[in-house]
């Protein structure tokens, strides 16, 4: 009954109070390459058909004012990228093994174009699943056919088995590959550990009993999870030594564990949790400082009997641990015929964002998934690009990792309609200017850093060119100039330069 009643308060406060949009927020889409339901369309399509796609996806969230991309780039055991270490994807090319022809780096195309638009781009992996279908055709050079004994058939899909330490050493080089040779914003994983369970046990009886290190059979479920605590810890200290800029993320299925099973746990009833079914324990990740940010999916509606929304959120923000914390949303569930009403109301999502808006441990949103943007969604996609996400919003900045920020741009130099500004010099990465915040306002008006709408512009460039009005309408204008290193860490504001517009 308490819950109900606080949900209903807090609900009611949601409409008192007017949502101002946040200078600062993570607002992501997740883009799925697994049977190709988000990119690309089909495989087998030539490569400037590709490159369409992706400038049309990322000019789509641009629009839809999204500020990361979570791009599956190995769905598979598979990559969409050249690899000595696993071949093409099929969903790439419609052939397992077959680069994309004319040649081109599909990862590096994404991430040089997400980069364009001031979108961070987060490389999404995969870490055990080797295919989707048992019979499905894999490459000659596929490393289930030089290691089979590394992979189980479960379930009619093939996995790699997490006990046996060469396949977590396998991954943890796999992503170290793509960590020191791409500029990659992120390390991503979903909520595939263990897989889904099935009425048959997953079948490692073999690496348990090679590799048990002293777990006894009792204690199985305690020895899986610490097999993908060894993964996750591996992974973390090889992103970290190999560029110490990159984020580590998992996004977990909705609900750690339920309060009838463990106090800590949530007030739900799931019949499916992180750490009694998947093995998958994000607490202990988020305590010891493994992973940088959780992005916890939370797909059920405001008021679900077993799985509440706004009981979870609440949830995993006082379960943060000094971490970022974000919120996985079901785009893909608002259709005209959803068995649940809730799904059939825009507002449902819209208010999910709110409700995150007004939790100060929540830093933003991530939606699943990005095809489902192109339907009309009752107008939930305008009133994003309107309202919710009307304003450039920045990523929040992760001071475990950098908090210094970098040096104020100077120098400024104005030639007709063009600044320009410099900063001075730095060989470390960390201190480097990677972006510059255009702050724009009308003369004399108050100004306010943190309110975004007066954030003109976010460029790469040292110089911005302005359109002037005609000169009967010109008038002055404020500008300032602040700087961004690659954790969005902002300098201190620029002084004043008064133009004429």
């Amino acid at each position: 009954m308490y819950r109900l009643i606080f949900a209903f308060s807090f609900l009611m406060s949601l409409g008192a109070v007017a949502q101002v949009a946040p200078k600062r927020e993570f607002r992501a889409v997740w883009v799925a390459t697994v049977n190709n339901i988000d990119w690309p369309s089909k495989p087998g399509l030539s490569t400037d058909q590709q490159k369409k796609e992706v400038i049309d996806l990322l000019e789509m969230h641009r629009k839809n004012g999204m500020n990361a991309i979570i791009m599956q780039i190995r769905p598979a055991s598979d990559a969409f990228y050249p690899s000595e270490l696993e071949p093409w994807s099929r969903y790439l090319t419609g052939t397992p093994g077959k680069a994309p022809s004319p040649f081109y780096d599909p990862l590096q195309f994404w991430i040089q174009e997400c980069h364009n638009r001031n979108m961070e781009f987060h490389a999404w992996l995969n870490p055990f699943r080797v295919s989707q279908n048992a019979a499905d055709p894999l490459a000659a050079n596929h490393i289930a056919f030089k290691n089979p004994e590394w992979i189980v058939n479960y379930g009619g899909k093939l996995y790699f088995d997490p006990g046996i330490p060469q396949t977590r050493d396998f991954v943890v080089k796999v992503v170290t590959d793509i960590v020191s040779r791409y500029d990659v914003d992120a390390i991503h994983f979903d909520d595939y550990f263990y897989p889904y369970p099935l009425k048959e046990s997953f079948p490692d009886e073999n690496s348990f009993s090679q590799y048990n290190r002293g777990f006894l059979a009792a204690q199985k479920a305690d020895w899986r999870r610490d097999n993908v605590d060894l993964t996750i810890r591996m992974l973390s200290e090889s992103i970290k030594k190999t560029k110490p800029w990159v984020k580590f993320g998992i996004s977990p299925f909705g609900v750690w564990r339920n309060k009838a099973d463990d106090q800590l746990g949530s007030e739900t009833t799931a019949g499916t949790t992180n750490y009694d079914h998947l093995y998958a324990d994000i607490l202990k990740w988020q305590k010891n400082g493994w992973i940088d940010y959780s992005l916890p999916q939370l797909y059920w509606q405001i008021g679900h009997p077993s799985v509440d929304y706004l009981t979870l959120a609440k949830w995993w923000a006082d379960h943060s641990y000094n971490r970022a914390m974000y919120i996985g949303h079901a785009v893909y569930k608002l259709e005209a015929n959803a068995s649940v009403p809730e799904w059939k109301d825009p507002n449902q999502l819209i208010k999910q964002i709110e409700i995150t808006r007004q939790i100060p441990q929540i830093g933003g949103s991530a939606f699943y998934s990005s095809v489902h943007f192109k339907r009309d969604l009752f107008g939930f996609t305008q009133t994003i690009q309107d309202k919710i996400y009307k304003h450039q919003a920045l990523i929040p900045p992760m001071p475990w990792i950098d908090n210094k920020a970098p040096q104020s741009p100077e120098r400024f130099r104005k030639k007709g309609h063009k600044l320009k500004w410099k900063t001075d010099k730095t060989e470390k990465e960390l201190d480097k200017p990677v972006k510059y915040i255009v702050y724009l306002n009308a003369a004399g008006e108050k100004f306010d850093a943190q309110n975004p709408k007066n954030i003109f512009t976010i460029t790469s460039d040292k110089s911005i060119v302005f359109k002037p009005n005609s000169r009967k309408l010109r008038r002055k204008y404020e500008i300032r100039i602040s700087a961004l290193d690659r954790l969005h860490n902002e300098s201190e504001i620029s002084k004043v330069k008064v133009i004429k517009l």
